[in-house]
């Protein structure tokens, strides 16, 4: 944790509450990119940040300064996307882009398009555990230790279950891509 941080997170414990504004706007953008990816749905994501904002605020006491301020927040995160997931358990899905404006254009976001959706499809098929590392690590490009901070697990853990991620997702995608097999667009 950073000298700023700290002097933030000692100014918020002694009362001053404008204070968490400025300690967590950095973050905000990791935060709702993060909680869609977990959750699938944008109203959900924001949902799930706001709530973690508050958890972090509510329990700014307990947070150890030894240890970093965003993979703090961000398994705060994780915990609040968890319970959204569980309460509206459905397959995800991606947001829509904005139309192309050449052909090339629409085809490469078509491609790009049918990509992302295998990939989510893959994603729903993972267990919990193996959904969460994969997007941490290889996603949001989180390395092995902070993978395993932000998820309060250790790094041998999340090499295992990003491991077997990685093969089931690679083993779908070769098998929806198999000649005769028809992929959903």
């Amino acid at each position: 944790m950073n000298e700023q941080e700290t002097t933030l997170v000692e100014m918020v414990l002694a009362g001053n509450s404008d204070a968490f504004e400025p300690l967590v706007r950095p973050y905000r953008n990791d935060l709702i990119r993060l909680a869609y990816r977990m959750t699938g749905d944008w109203e959900d994501a924001n949902e799930a940040s706001q709530e973690a904002l508050l958890r972090a605020y509510r329990y700014l006491a307990r947070f150890d300064t030894a240890r970093s301020f965003k993979n703090w927040l961000l398994g705060i995160l994780v915990n609040e996307a968890r319970k959204s997931f569980r309460k509206k358990p459905r397959s995800l899905s991606l947001a829509e882009t904005a139309e192309p404006s050449t052909p090339a254009d629409q085809e490469r976001r078509h491609e790009d398009g049918v990509l992302r959706d295998r990939l989510r499809a893959c994603l729903s098929e993972l267990s919990r555990n193996q959904r969460e590392v994969f997007i941490l690590r290889d996603l949001e490009d989180r390395n092995i230790r902070e993978t395993a901070r932000i998820l309060g697990a250790s790094e041998v853990a999340v090499r295992v279950h990003l491991s077997r991620a990685r093969k089931k997702i690679k083993d779908l995608m070769t098998r929806d891509a198999a000649p005769g097999k028809e992929t959903t667009s």
